[in-house]
């Protein structure tokens, strides 16, 4: 690996819908849609830049309990049960979950920019992985391009939104296969198929479980993964991107684990963080760290 690999901030400056508010104290206001919420923000550990009347406009206030990602909305305000939203030209719905998430990561729109440019450049329909799809979001700005993309996710519930997803958006027609699995298992019979990728897309959870109580543990999974992912891709692969949430990995360590997955192919491998740019006082909210690969 390079000794100085490209580290960047990336940040996704297109959102019309979403806006990072304000932040601190250990939590984030957020504009989603036509709706504002309070959320859990482990990293915001500085002052909240808005008065407290602003902060109290927030139609709902997600209160944890002990458990990982566990605890309850409180609703101050009414919000439908699910709302609309758009990013360029995708649209998804929106909803309040008990996991805190609100069926979209805004901070990945950078990578579903960088996918969409490059399948575009391309003469014929790459073939693209997307593993822990959720939502469908990343698997509909490749389609929306011109990819062939096969979405993978263990969560029924998660498929399911993600097809309405794509009705949604007008992109019924684009080749997309929707698949409830476990990542790992699926990989596993693809290589026994001999399928080949010329993209692949991980977005994996610090934990897990599969539709038959498989456990995926990220530090202890992902690199085995990772190395069943690189017998999928084809000779002349495009891309691989790995997203890495609420773990203590460095960007760093992310990059490495990519760079050894992809040392006999001919590309760069670039690492960082996923920010949010605030409104109120133009802070910088880390959300992830991230490692992509591209051809030369």
């Amino acid at each position: 690996m390079n000794p100085s690999p490209s580290f960047k901030l990336l940040e996704a400056t297109h959102w019309q819908d979403y806006e990072l508010l304000d932040s601190g104290d250990g939590l984030k206001l957020e504009r989603f849609g036509k709706y504002i919420f309070s959320r859990p923000e482990s990293q915001a550990m500085w002052s909240r830049a808005l008065n407290a009347s602003e902060w109290q406009n927030a139609h709902a206030v997600f209160q944890p309990t002990g458990e990982e990602s566990g605890g309850h909305w409180e609703f101050k305000k009414k919000v439908e049960e699910k709302w609309s939203m758009n990013y360029r030209d995708l649209k998804f719905w929106a909803m309040t979950t008990p996991g805190r998430h609100l069926g979209v990561f805004p901070e990945v729109a950078s990578h579903w920019d960088f996918m969409a440019d490059s399948i575009r450049q391309q003469t014929t329909s790459p073939n693209i992985l997307n593993l822990f799809g959720y939502t469908g979001l990343a698997s509909l700005a490749a389609a929306s391009a011109g990819a062939s993309v096969t979405h993978v996710d263990a969560s029924k519930k998660s498929v399911a939104w993600a097809r309405e997803n794509q009705e949604l958006s007008g992109l019924s027609d684009k080749p997309i296969r929707w698949i409830v699995e476990d990542a790992v298992k699926y990989v596993q019979r693809e290589i026994k198929r001999g399928v080949k990728y010329d993209g692949i897309i991980l977005d994996p959870p610090k934990f897990g479980r599969g539709p038959k109580g498989e456990v995926w543990e990220v530090y202890k999974s992902l690199p085995s993964l990772l190395e069943m992912c690189r017998q999928c891709l084809s000779n002349n692969p495009l891309f691989v991107i790995v997203t890495v949430y609420a773990v203590r990995a460095s960007a760093i360590h992310v990059a490495q684990a990519v760079d050894e997955m992809m040392k006999k192919y001919k590309g760069d491998v670039e690492s960082g963080e996923l920010v949010t740019r605030e409104k109120s006082a133009n802070r910088l909210l880390s959300q992830a760290v991230y490692a992509r690969w591209s051809s030369k």
